[in-house]
């Protein structure tokens, strides 16, 4: 007799829709909050580095409370309710109104309908990966569940691979590289001089991310409607939210999951950010170099999500997730180790002030270092979704991965409200990011005490 816990998984075919809904969200990241819109927003349009990536801060961290404040309730609700799709849905369409408007972000406009668009798409964004992420130990059996979580996160980092691609044969190589298969101006009669090839990732991403959601809400298996109204579902989720908070010592093994995760996975999602905003500034690296960049630092995550899913599927979700964390922590303190004219933190290197990009050792030794921190970015990506898919009840699955945004969103209000206040301070964009070390390694040690099992639900 087949249990509640040991469902069958999906079909091939609704899995395969599942994973397609990592290949719609990733370009929102790759194009819009690392490795192109962030830098154009702090260098371009505000024209101070500096004051940029304190104002990037600022708003993700805005973002940051509003996710964090909703989202264990919507996941209560939405588990009360029964379906996931029609948050999804909305989430989606909510995110890809929030990337249509960041058009808007001409040079020397006023930021704050920017970081209102911002914070927009980001709230959209989050909330449906929330009901998606949910949907996955229903679809996959319990040993499936790390690789497909794994393949998952690395064809996300494909399609991030794919949009930076076109971004930069359609709209950035147009003019400056002269060949037979990229077109001797940006396409759509962009203007590169009205930044309009900049401004243009934001409608990109939206488009991107509605078209490529489809597959999951066609085919994807949902949950049972429960019969509860929109009013009725509210209170059965406060109500259920209540009595999880009241039970937590019954939960605290997933508990002690979350709130390490709520230390490391932030801090590893503000180097990616962040990092993406001090290379453009200590280089002086533009668009079309941010996308090269881009497309070098995906590929390897991309690499490292499909390693990370064989190797949670064999060693386990903790296992895989305490040595990348490791690792990634080292690649990140010798990634602060240079400049533009200087590597690991001491030794002068002679650059002429004409050099192109990417043909100095210090951006050489940058690219390299960025890349084994890709690599160890996308395991800690793949298992720790994984991780909470193997140990939080079945039954509670969307309510704990809310706790599970909640874990991330904490802290990614809190690092980059730091690293802006640091930065702002100090003056330095590099004393400003240290503040994630101690986020990550408060994040290992927590770990290394959080048991791989399921936890059961109760009445």
């Amino acid at each position: 007799m087949t249990t509640r816990t040991e469902r069958e998984p999906a079909s091939t075919l609704a899995q395969a829709a599942w994973v397609c809904y990592e290949w719609a969200n990733q370009p929102y990241f790759s194009l819009v909050t690392i490795f192109l819109f962030a830098p154009y927003l702090t260098a371009t349009v505000v024209g101070d580095p500096v004051k940029g990536q304190a104002i990037w801060g600022y708003t993700q961290a805005i973002a940051g409370i509003i996710i964090a404040l909703s989202s264990p309730l919507l996941g209560a609700m939405a588990d009360a309710a029964g379906p996931r799709k029609p948050w999804i849905t909305f989430f989606t369409i909510f995110c890809a109104l929030g990337c249509f408007g960041l058009w808007i972000a001409v040079p020397g406009s006023p930021v704050l309908p920017i970081m209102l668009s911002l914070i927009v798409a980001s709230v959209g964004m989050e909330f449906a990966i929330i009901f998606a992420n949910a949907m996955l130990p229903t679809i996959a059996s319990e040993r499936r569940i790390g690789l497909l979580s794994g393949i998952g996160i690395g064809v996300g980092q494909l399609a991030a691979i794919v949009a930076l691609v076109i971004v930069l044969i359609c709209l950035q190589l147009p003019g400056v590289v002269h060949t037979s298969f990229i077109p001797d101006a940006p396409l759509f009669g962009l203007s590169k001089e009205a930044h309009e090839t900049d401004r243009i990732v934001g409608p990109i991403s939206g488009t991107w991310f509605v078209v490529f959601m489809l597959p999951l809400l066609l085919i994807v298996p949902d949950q049972k409607h429960r019969g509860l109204s929109r009013v009725e579902a509210a209170k059965a989720g406060i109500v259920r939210l209540g009595h999880t908070i009241s039970k937590a010592w019954h939960f605290r093994n997933v508990a002690l999951y979350l709130v390490s995760r709520l230390a490391f996975y932030d801090g590893m999602s503000a180097i990616f950010v962040f990092g993406g905003i001090l290379a453009a500034s200590i280089f002086h690296w533009g668009a079309m170099e941010m996308a090269v960049y881009g497309v070098w630092a995906t590929l390897f995550a991309a690499l490292g999500a499909f390693a990370g899913g064989w190797t949670d599927q064999r060693f386990g979700s903790k296992k895989t997730l305490m040595v990348s964390l490791a690792l990634a922590l080292v690649a990140f303190l010798v990634l602060m180790s240079f400049d533009r004219d200087q590597i690991f933190f001491f030794i002068h290197v002679d650059v002429a002030p004409d050099a192109k990009p990417f043909t100095t050792l210090p951006q050489q030794g940058f690219l390299i270092t960025i890349a084994f921190f890709a690599l160890m970015a996308g395991p800690t990506i793949a298992s720790s979704r994984t991780m909470l898919a193997r140990i939080a009840p079945i039954e509670m699955m969307t309510e704990f991965f809310g706790l599970y945004s909640l874990a991330g969103k904490a802290t990614t209000f809190v690092a980059p409200l730091l690293i802006g206040l640091v930065t702002s301070l100090s003056g330095s964009q590099r004393i400003g990011l240290m503040v994630v070390v101690p986020l990550i390694v408060l994040g290992i040690a927590m770990l290394s005490f959080v048991r791989e099992e399921r936890a059961t639900a109760i009445e």
